[in-house]
């Protein structure tokens, strides 16, 4: 697993995180800058999928539990384009913080990804 990545990823999902909760304070909707941050956000987590599955399918992490592993790949791919669904269906403050919980949920989950490959159970 590449760390510069899920770095990458870990920082873009906690300043997403920062952002959608600075709009749910001031009272407002998901705007176009969070949604786009969002599918940016999913593009690094796919890109992040596609590096571990080639690690994995190269003979790497030999150590880890494939089913915990790309269980946790798997959901961190829906939580981006779910949470910005319900932001969308819900056009009040409360979209935001939806996506406060999908930032903050995608940090959470790629660093329990590199625990993981690190073989911490």
């Amino acid at each position: 697993m590449n760390t510069t990545v899920a770095t990458i990823v870990i920082a873009g999902s906690l300043l997403l995180a920062l952002a959608s909760l600075v709009n749910a304070i001031r009272d407002r909707p998901m705007g176009m800058v969070l949604l786009i941050g969002f599918a940016v956000l999913e593009v690094a987590v796919l890109v992040q999928a596609g590096i571990v599955i080639a690690a994995v399918a190269g003979g790497e992490g030999a150590h880890v539990s494939k089913g915990t592993l790309f269980g946790y790949l798997a959901g961190e791919a829906v939580i981006p384009p779910a949470g910005v669904f319900l932001a969308l269906a819900e056009r009040s403050r409360w979209g935001s913080g939806i996506l406060v919980v999908a930032g903050f949920a995608i940090a959470v989950m790629t660093a329990r990804l590199l625990q993981i490959w690190q073989g911490v159970p």
